[in-house]
């Protein structure tokens, strides 16, 4: 079972404090009628007047709220499972991590611009399957091949430059593990969506973008970054504390190497785009998708959750209906009943 709006469930609350309000109002009736006089001389002044009735009404109105409560809830049960077929291809995206992209040269830096251009873009795939990869110094897998995009967008806010341990940027890793991604027995169009400032401090990214054009990927690579550069720094509580310096202590400035990006693109009939302009990005990619060919992929399984509201209203609005009938007199069928010694 689902609940489609849980905050509602704090209005229960509302139940014991309802309960509480009708007992301290019994009990000043009571006080107020002892001091009226004799409790036995009123009852026999009313006798029709029941103690039964003003509980049943009490029963009554705390389950109509409960069921009014519910409703707001919303329970989603699965009632059926539905076979879907989607046509797509799977794109992973490959997020550089390195320090390097903790600099601020694209507001608000380099990693959350990335985060933001790739969030855009799943925001405008259709049944696409995607997967997300890290990479810094090694290559690091975060989600695997999948069409639940809302747990992607999830894992891909998750990602910092603490990810990976070992420092740099091994372009050809990325490439490699990405193509593991990929299904070899499958006809799928492979798309590799690779986000960089592209300073490469490994060998082999070109052999690795060419293996891949062999496997039958296409690479598209984005820059992020400008080539004047910008320092990196390093801070606490969103505080600047200081900036990374090299060996010779002088503050480091990295640069966008656009020209590495573009060869891997250029490897494998792909093409590179500038990440710094959102809606170019964004066109870019949209053309690209639309000349590579979709595939259907294999029947999956989607629990189809159906809302239950309508049971709960309608529970709760029968007993407010039937409410207006119980007066607070006696019936003659609860006198043949005697409760509470009527």
């Amino acid at each position: 079972m689902e609940l489609d709006e849980s905050k509602y469930l704090y209005l229960l609350f509302i139940l014991p404090i309802v309960v509480v309000l009708y007992l301290l109002n019994f009990y000043w009736k009571r006080k107020k009628q002892r001091e009226f006089g004799d409790l036995d001389l009123i009852k026999k002044l009313s006798p029709e007047t029941s103690v039964f009735k003003p509980v049943l009404k009490l029963v009554v109105m705390v389950l109509a709220l409960a069921g009014i409560i519910f409703g707001l809830v919303n329970p989603k049960i699965g009632t059926k499972m539905e076979t879907v077929k989607r046509e797509g291809i799977d794109i992973v995206f490959a997020m550089d991590v390195s320090k390097s992209m903790l600099a601020e040269d694209i507001a608000p830096s380099r990693l959350e611009k990335s985060k933001q251009l790739v969030s855009q873009i799943i925001n405008q795939l259709g049944n696409d399957r995607i997967g997300i990869v890290a990479y810094a110094g090694s290559a690091f897998p975060v989600l695997p091949i999948t069409s639940d995009y809302s747990v992607a967008k999830m894992f891909l806010q998750s990602m910092n430059t603490e990810m990976v341990s070992s420092q740099g940027t091994s372009l050809d890793e990325a490439i490699q593990l990405s193509a593991t991604y990929f299904d070899d027995k499958s006809k799928t169009s492979k798309l590799l969506i690779l986000i960089s400032d592209g300073e490469d401090h490994s060998e082999g990214a070109k052999a690795a973008a060419e293996e891949a054009n062999k496997q039958g990927m296409r690479i598209i690579t984005i820059g992020v970054g400008t080539e004047k550069g910008g320092t990196i720094p390093l801070k606490r509580n969103g505080i600047v504390e200081s900036y990374v310096r090299d060996n010779s202590d002088q503050v480091v400035v990295t640069k966008l190497n656009r020209a590495s990006l573009e060869t891997i693109a250029k490897a494998t009939k792909g093409g590179y785009v500038d990440g710094n302009n959102t809606k170019e990005v964004l066109e870019y990619v949209k053309n690209t998708l639309n000349t590579i060919q979709k595939t259907e992929f294999e029947a999956t399984q989607m629990a189809d959750f159906q809302s239950q509201f309508q049971w709960f209203l309608g529970f709760a609005f029968v007993l407010l209906f039937l409410d207006l009938f119980f007066l607070e007199r006696k019936t003659s069928w609860v006198k043949k009943l005697n409760l509470f010694n009527e």
